[in-house]
């Protein structure tokens, strides 16, 4: 009698799960069947890296949606505009943010008043890549600096030259430059540009001392002898470039950031549809093409779940939050 309580109990559990899975594939298969095209939405002009990868995923994922899957450009007020879209747009996994980590852990801290909340207005899906910061020197900075602690001690006995520049005012490179001048005690005077290359341009032209930059931008200069890396922002040495020491080893405890690209979709979005597209997304950054794309960007594909994704975010707007706080910064509202 206990035998056969469990057999139907088993068979009652076995059922309820099959009937569950037949409702979800049911709604995926509405969603995606409808007319309306489905869409990565990037916040930065196309050519830039979050642009490239978005157009290299969307080529992988495109056959699995029958209008296929197009991506939106929607630039301006470093890609907020992008996220106010998506947050607006109907929750059925067919309009898609694909955005860098700032946007979502720095912006709600810098910004008074962010139209957006990067936890009550979106679902994560899946991150895609992450990748470090690079410091570098250029020119400006005598040959004999060859290590961290070399240019923090001309960094001492140059003042006025001590300065660095990063990709723009307020996002992750511009926070790694203040966490680093606070842990050392000397003073680095922030040089924001709009863009990595305009950075990178000056920073080889021996107009500035150095730069915080993602380190894709680095790579296609490193064989450069105007370039030098001192140190990278990751827990781990990056595979590309081996001899260059984390701030982490060199003692810098705090000093691990890791930028991420990633992608959201509106809140309310039904569960199915969220993690068939995030298995996905998973799928396809394990194609080769894919992973050749992420390295030529020194990108490292990342496998996640929704559920993983969500605590990231969530522990990266704790982390950033009494950074941004004590450094006093206020984000302009443009």
């Amino acid at each position: 009698m206990r035998n056969r309580r469990h057999f139907f109990e088993a068979f009652a559990q076995a059922a309820a799960l099959v009937l569950g899975a037949s409702r979800s594939m049911a709604s995926l298969a509405q969603s995606h069947s409808a007319t309306k095209m489905a869409k990565f939405v990037v916040g930065f002009p196309a050519g830039g890296a979050t642009d490239v990868l978005a157009r290299a995923l969307a080529d992988k994922l495109k056959l699995h949606y029958p209008t296929g899957l197009m991506v939106e450009t929607r630039a301006g007020a470093a890609s907020r505009l992008a996220a106010e879209y998506v947050k607006a747009s109907a929750p059925d996994a067919l309009t898609l943010l694909f955005t860098v980590d700032f946007a979502l852990t720095i912006f709600p801290h810098s910004f008074k008043a962010l139209s957006y909340d990067p936890i009550q207005d979106f679902t994560p899906v899946a991150m895609c890549s992450k990748s470090a910061l690079v410091l570098c020197v250029g020119p400006m900075v005598p040959d004999q600096v060859q290590s961290l602690a070399d240019f923090l001690g001309w960094c001492k006995a140059h003042p006025e030259q001590a300065a660095y520049a990063s990709t723009s005012a307020g996002a992750s490179p511009h926070f790694a430059g203040l966490l680093l001048s606070k842990a050392t005690q000397i003073p680095l005077l922030h040089v924001p540009y709009k863009g990595g290359a305009p950075a990178l341009q000056d920073l080889m032209g021996g107009q500035i001392a150095s730069s915080f930059n993602p380190l894709g931008e680095v790579i296609p200069h490193l064989k450069s002898a105007r370039l030098r890396p001192l140190a990278i922002t990751a827990q781990a040495r990056s595979r590309f470039l081996p001899q260059t020491p984390t701030l982490f080893e060199l003692g810098y405890k705090d000093l691990v950031i890791e930028s991420w690209l990633g992608v959201l979709c509106p809140k309310n979005t039904p569960s199915a549809l969220v993690h068939q597209t995030a298995a996905w997304i998973n799928e396809a950054l394990n194609n080769e093409g894919m992973k050749e794309a992420l390295d030529k960007m020194g990108m490292v594909p990342v496998q996640s779940t929704p559920e993983q994704f969500a605590k990231v975010i969530k522990a990266d707007l704790e982390m950033w939050g009494p950074v941004i706080k004590a450094s006093g910064f206020t984000a302009e509202e443009t």
